[in-house]
């Protein structure tokens, strides 16, 4: 978690009041979380997290007026230390991408088992990020057809490279990375543009969809 405290604080967006009841009947029975304020647009959402300072946003994509990806973009322009995690009925590539483009920390379907939200939760209040299961062979086949039309193969990359990749992947700065590993800022970088070259990838989704095809982003 980011903070000292020892529940997780949620602020909640959802514009199906049953749906948003639903959901926080379950976070409330868990030992360690807790709702601490309610959304049902995405304009309320955003005041909500600027009010409440909560420790994750869970968010719903379509909501009316500012929808959760409108959302997510504003609030991570102004607060980049928000906690984003998009809970959505989409599981097709376009949401997908987008999502991940803005900076949201975690994408998990409505479709899935209640559980999958909660594990979602303390995973991205821990600091890492999050992918559904039911989304990671769809990933899996978005990277394995950009290594095609790349060429086929996938070069193989150092240990080191495959380490900071896996940091960024899990929502680290190069900062914080270099701290962990004990390397300048500057050797981070180029061993992540290494990596990115050698892997043919483009940017931040790009080091994701990696990441779910190496399994970094289930539990660590």
């Amino acid at each position: 978690m980011t903070t000292e405290r020892s529940t997780i604080r949620i602020v909640l967006a959802e514009d199906h009041a049953m749906v948003r009841q639903g959901l926080k009947l379950l976070i409330d029975a868990q030992p360690d979380m807790t709702v601490i304020a309610e959304a049902s647009d995405g304009t309320a959402a955003i005041r909500e997290v600027i009010d409440r300072a909560p420790d994750v946003l869970v968010m719903d994509l379509s909501m009316p007026g500012t929808n959760g990806l409108i959302a997510t973009q504003t609030l991570l322009r102004d607060r980049p230390d928000v906690k984003i995690l998009v809970l959505t009925r989409h599981a097709d590539d376009a949401y997908l991408q987008e999502i991940l483009r803005a900076g949201a920390c975690g994408y998990v379907l409505k479709q899935s088992p209640s559980a999958e939200l909660l594990h979602a939760i303390r995973a991205v209040a821990g600091g890492r990020q999050y992918l559904d299961p039911g989304i990671t062979a769809r990933v899996t086949a978005l990277f394995d057809r950009a290594a095609k039309r790349a060429g086929g193969t996938v070069p193989p990359i150092t240990e080191r490279e495959a380490e900071v990749l896996r940091l960024i992947a899990l929502g680290h700065s190069n900062k914080e990375i270099a701290a962990q590993l004990a390397l300048s800022v500057k050797t981070v970088e180029v061993h992540k543009a290494n990596a990115m070259r050698k892997l043919g990838l483009g940017g931040r989704i790009d080091i994701v969809r990696y990441a779910v095809l190496r399994g970094w982003l289930r539990d660590t």
